[in-house]
Order: structure tokens, then C-alpha cells, then sequence
């Protein structure tokens, strides 16, 4: 459905971007998002309430109307969506509200994912299908739906996807990841005659309320600049792939992890 929170759509010049997984103002999709809307973009994003429910950290409430509010705040016309990208026909209902609503999408950033740890011998059938029916069917069909519509100046199309690392502990997860990987990079060429580039973004390990005291001290232990990593920077490597000045970036994985040792 269309959050009621959503502003009309204006006369300016501002691109669109659509961000998917923005359910938590502490998350790296809100980060993205927000990042966007001060850099001159026009946003909407998508959120999935049922899946934060089942999470540890639970339902934030008014997520999406405060992260509506904080785009607005920086010029941004806004259309926020609930969507169960589970299902296959959420992508195509994504597109028609945002369409609708804002005008065709110029950017396609997903920051969505399905991450529940299980490992090779505990993983359920229902958990390995859901982590790839997220992960990787609705990557591709979002990204489908992408380019059958774009009608944007060619060169200007972006398609960026965060990725993960991750195996041990948490195999659909991962598996589901690699999956997201080569569907994004292929993009690159499948869609290179509409002037798209794609590439895919693993942030590293960023806490946005699910790392323990434990993980959070191996990951300092193994990072150089002594640090986690923030929202905010996926949000400006994500910026500057969406900027005319990232355009020559194109079909690569990127890893912006602060030099986290593998």
C-alpha cells in the first residue's frame, strides 16, 4: 500500500530514486535515502513491517513516516511503499505506485535483504527459499522491471545492490548474496544499451542493532581504522555512484569495509 505520509509530486528537476529496504531510520537503506534526498534526488523507498516483527530489535514505530519527514526536510518529493518482496509480483506493484506518484525511477538502489543465521545443517527448506525468494528472485525481477521502463537520458540509469560476504553461520544468507551478486553485474552489459551502469556494494559489517558485544569487538579487533562501519558510509560511496562522477564505475563489486581483514 502507499504510506499516507507521501508528498505530491513537484515540478522540479530531481531525479528519482527508488531505495528498497528502508524500514529502520538506523538502517543502511534510511542512510541511502537520506544521503540521496540531500544530493538532489527525489526518493521513494519501500519497507516490509512483518519482516522487523520478527527480528530481534522488533518493530520501530512511525519508521516510516519519520524517515517520509526527514526526506521532505532536505527538498525531497517522497513516496514510501510497503512491500513483501517474497512476493513476485511486489516488484511490478513497486514500480506502478512509484511511477505513479514520482515519475520513472532513474536510480535503483537495494538495500533490502532476508537475513536469518542458520548453517548447513540446521537451514530449513521454507528459511533457503524465503533468503533467496528476497535476496536474489526479487533482485532480478526489481531489476527487470527496472529496465523495461527506463526511459531516462542514456548514461544516467544507475542499478547499485548491497551485497554480503557472509557463509559460515549464515547460509542462506550468503548463498543468497552470491546469487544477488551475479544478477546485479549482469546488468551491466544486458543492460548497457540504455546507458545503465550496475554494480554491487558489500559495506561490511555495519551495526545497526544486530551485533552482539562479542561481534562487535572481533570486528574492531579486525578492522584497521579501529572502527564499525556506519550507514552513512555506504551512503556516500552510494552517492557518488549515482553522481555523474561515477558513471565510468560500472559492473564491479566494490568492497567499502574500511580494510576489514578477511
Amino acid at each position: 500500500m502507499t504510506h499516507p505520509d507521501e508528498q505530491p509530486r513537484s515540478d522540479t528537476a530531481r531525479p528519482v530514486a527508488l531505495v528498497t529496504g528502508v524500514g529502520r531510520t538506523v538502517g543502511i537503506g534510511a542512510g541511502v535515502a537520506l544521503r540521496l534526498a540531500q544530493a538532489g534526488w527525489n526518493v521513494a523507498f519501500t519497507y516490509w513491517t512483518p519482516y522487523d516483527a520478527r527480528m530481534a530489535w522488533g518493530v520501530e514505530a512511525d519508521a516510516a513516516d519519520s524517515i517520509a519527514r526527514a526526506l521532505a526536510e532536505r527538498g525531497a518529493d517522497t513516496a514510501a511503499v510497503e512491500a513483501d518482496l517474497a512476493d513476485p509480483g511486489a516488484p511490478e506493484h513497486v514500480f506502478d505506485e512509484v511511477e505513479q506518484r514520482l515519475g520513472g525511477v532513474t536510480a535503483l538502489v537495494m538495500c533490502h535483504c532476508e537475513s536469518v543465521d542458520s548453517g548447513l545443517l540446521d537451514t530449513t527448506l521454507e528459511s533457503f527459499d524465503r533468503h533467496f525468494a528476497v535476496n536474489a528472485r526479487a533482485t532480478w525481477l526489481l531489476i527487470r522491471e527496472y529496465g523495461r521502463r527506463f526511459t531516462g537520458t542514456p548514461g544516467s540509469g544507475r542499478i547499485i545492490a548491497l551485497t554480503s560476504d557472509h557463509t559460515v553461520g549464515n547460509l542462506p544468507y550468503g548463498a543468497s548474496k552470491g546469487a544477488l551478486d551475479r544478477i546485479t553485474l549482469a546488468a551491466a552489459h544486458e543492460l548497457a544499451h540504455l546507458g545503465i551502469t550496475a554494480n554491487v556494494v558489500n559495506p561490511g559489517p555495519v551495526d545497526t542493532g544486530w551485533m552482539s558485544d562479542t561481534v562487535r569487538e572481533q570486528v574492531l579487533s579486525r578492522t584497521p581504522l579501529g572502527r564499525l562501519g556506519t550507514p552513512q558510509d555506504a551512503a556516500h560511496l552510494v552517492d557518488f555512484l549515482c553522481a555523474p562522477e561515477g558513471q565510468w564505475i560500472n559492473g564491479q563489486l566494490l568492497m567499502s569495509n574500511g580494510g576489514l581483514a578477511g
